[in-house]
């Protein structure tokens, strides 16, 4: 089906279509999701709000602003991020390490023994402390530099440069794995 198609049956909520809509990406949209929010549970859960409000606001789509499944993605990525914001989540999440986040994606995607074997573990490990928070909240967790800074009352130019440093430091280390 081709994207107009699919767009044209959405928007007659044609339920095909929705199936078809489903079976093409459910995959790639829980992925998105699931590195948000590590806890298949949660992730299901928040995928399948996603997918109900996908098909609800779809005459919200515009198609000269980018395809369909950039806007469908933004969605799930918003969705998933919203739940990390929830006081619920927050409170369940408090003390994960940023090990918990590296080895929960490395088992849900069954490449745990490919990150072992490209250390980088090792690389996370030689991040001082703030770096390592950095990284945490804006590669695993999805914040933005600018939610990290009134989050944790870090100013936003001390998060840039705790990441720029981070980023350089796992550069420069690259060469051990």
């Amino acid at each position: 089906m081709e994207e107009p198609q699919l767009i044209a049956g959405l928007r007659a909520k044609d339920r095909k279509t929705i199936e078809y809509l489903y079976d093409k990406y459910s995959k790639a949209l829980f992925t998105v999701i699931s590195r948000i929010i590590i806890d298949k549970d949660i992730a299901e859960e928040v995928f399948h709000d996603a997918f109900i409000k996908i098909t609800r606001k779809i005459d919200s789509y515009e198609e000269s602003k980018g395809r369909l499944y950039t806007w469908m993605s933004n969605i799930c990525r918003n969705a998933a991020i919203d739940r990390t914001r929830s006081k619920e989540f927050s409170n369940s999440s408090k003390t994960n390490t940023i090990d918990d986040y590296v080895y929960g994606l490395e088992s849900a995607s069954g490449t745990s023994d490919l990150v072992d074997a490209i250390g980088v573990k090792e690389l996370l490990d030689d991040l001082n402390e703030e770096q390592r928070f950095m990284v945490e909240c804006i590669y695993f967790k999805g914040y933005t530099h600018s939610e990290v800074s009134e989050e944790f009352d870090i100013p936003l130019g001390t998060v840039k440069s705790r990441i720029r440093a981070a980023i350089n430091v796992l550069k420069k280390n690259l060469g051990k794995i």
